[in-house]
């Protein structure tokens, strides 16, 4: 096989599903609508309302949010067609390498893994401040070495977020049906917790706080704030904030009546999500000005503690803290199902997708683990934050327009799905243009980071197939 034929291969999706016979299919609708809205609604829903009001859009922060959203739940619409077309481990590369080769699979793959690896780290460094700042009136505090990473503030590890992590992938290795009892319950928890801001929130809403809904445009070199302007820009940072939906479609391996279980799973869980972030955001927003959330790490605890419910507070922040770990579950459970499939292609080492006797796939689940851990508790990271929505955003274009080359093969070579993008072919572009915008619309250093991280995977692919698998492209 020649060098443009491997980069053009298309495996028989029948070998896919065959590969991942294994996998045992333990999760329902249920299951998924917990995972979703756990990934989803994590660490952002108690920070990102606040920043985005302050930096970008005032008041109208909830149309940030709910911009966001119409994108999100676009995207949505095409993940739940192909999870129910082509319900294997992977999501979006598996679903690209079988469209348009495993080198086109590859580069979303890459993108997506930068999404998962950073998000894990970013989530358990998360965890870390939020519960030291629990602990801190107890008096009980870390030393600098052991609270900050490599090299920031006098760090050496964050300890507390190595431990997060691996207790997270502890729970994952025993099995996805064992980890969805504790991810639903948390999920509940973490929806209570939300409810008990928003019942308190409104008894001290000022409705002064909601004039000018949108305030007058302004913009600097390195920012823009008020307007519609400012309204996109806030829709881009937030994006991030929905894109959990994609962890899944990389458990389609593991569901129950996948051609069901995901497109229900998908958009129910979205569907939850946006109704709880917008909420939260005209709550928040309605209690202070934004602007006393400039620069405020944790906008919702700082609000109820300002109104005079402490205790109130105190619960909450509680419970996001326990809430986040739902997060990391979701992160960790579809990076671990991506680094599978990459093993089981053989564009990683082939023991990465190997299954233990359980038929769960931990070889992938402690590299994941390991790599998590350097880059969330030693490595100062914050600058690649913005690979996380680059990656995605990439994902989600590549994914978009390969309902094209879905369409025709359905009821062919691939299952009819139990649900279709209404208004094809229409509506792929519409979406395409819809998420270029969204990336568009973040800054040039997000855009030079992802081209960078990119070519680094090219390299490596190209290395690879050429140098290192020779036997497979004679």
């Amino acid at each position: 096989m020649n060098i443009l034929k491997r980069l053009l291969y298309k495996e028989d999706p029948a070998l896919f599903l065959n590969k991942d016979a294994h996998l045992e299919r333990t999760l329902r609708v249920r299951d998924f609508l917990a995972l979703g809205v756990g990934t989803i609604v994590s660490t952002a829903i108690f920070t990102l309302p606040g920043v985005v009001a302050a930096d970008y859009a005032g008041p109208s922060v909830s149309l940030s949010f709910l911009v966001a959203a119409i994108v999100a739940a676009l995207v949505a619409f095409v993940y739940a067609e192909m999870a129910s077309a082509m319900p294997v481990a992977g999501s979006a590369y598996t679903w690209i390498s079988l469209l348009f080769g495993e080198f086109f699979g590859w580069i979303v793959g890459w993108a997506l893994i930068a999404e998962y690896i950073i998000a894990v780290a970013f989530v358990a460094s998360g965890f870390s401040a939020n519960l030291r700042g629990l602990i801190a009136p107890l008096n009980i505090e870390l030393p600098a070495t052991l609270s900050n990473s490599l090299g920031n503030n006098g760090g050496v590890i964050d300890i507390l977020a190595a431990v997060v992590v691996i207790i997270t992938a502890l729970l994952l290795s025993r099995g996805a049906s064992e980890t969805a009892r504790v991810q639903n319950i948390l999920v509940v928890l973490k929806i209570l917790a939300i409810f008990l801001f928003l019942i308190v929130g409104l008894t001290v809403i000022d409705l002064h706080n909601y004039v000018p809904f949108i305030p007058e445009h302004s913009s600097t070199a390195n920012s823009t704030f008020g307007g519609w302007q400012g309204i996109y820009a806030g829709s881009s940072m937030i994006f991030i904030a929905y894109i959990g939906f994609d962890s899944i479609a990389a458990n389609s391996g593991e569901a129950i009546e996948p051609q069901k279980t995901m497109p229900r799973g998908i958009l129910g869980s979205l569907l939850i999500a946006v109704a709880l972030f917008i909420a939260v955001s005209l709550v928040l927003v309605g209690m202070f000005n934004y602007s006393e959330y400039k620069d405020n790490a944790e906008p919702v605890g700082w609000a109820l503690r300002m109104s005079n419910h402490e205790v109130i507070a105190a619960v909450v922040q509680a419970i996001s803290v326990v809430g986040m770990f739902t997060a990391l579950i979701g992160m960790m459970l579809a990076g671990s199902r991506l680094l599978y499939s990459f093993g089981r292609d053989g564009v990683l080492p082939t023991w990465i997708g190997k299954l233990n006797n359980k038929h769960l796939p931990n070889h992938a689940l402690w590299i994941l683990t390991l790599v998590a851990v350097i880059v969330g508790s030693m490595l100062p990271f914050a600058f690649l934050a913005q690979l996380i929505t680059a990656g995605a955003l990439v994902a989600f274009m590549f994914v978009t327009i390969g309902m094209y080359a879905l369409r025709p093969r359905e009821g062919k070579d691939l299952p009819e799905p139990a649900f279709k993008l209404p208004l094809y072919p229409v509506m792929p572009i519409i979406i395409f243009v819809c998420v270029f915008s969204v990336f568009w619309g973040l800054s040039g250093q997000a855009k030079l980071y992802t081209m960078i991280w990119f070519i680094v995977g090219m390299v490596y692919y190209f290395i690879y197939i050429i140098v290192l698998d020779k036997r497979k492209i004679q």
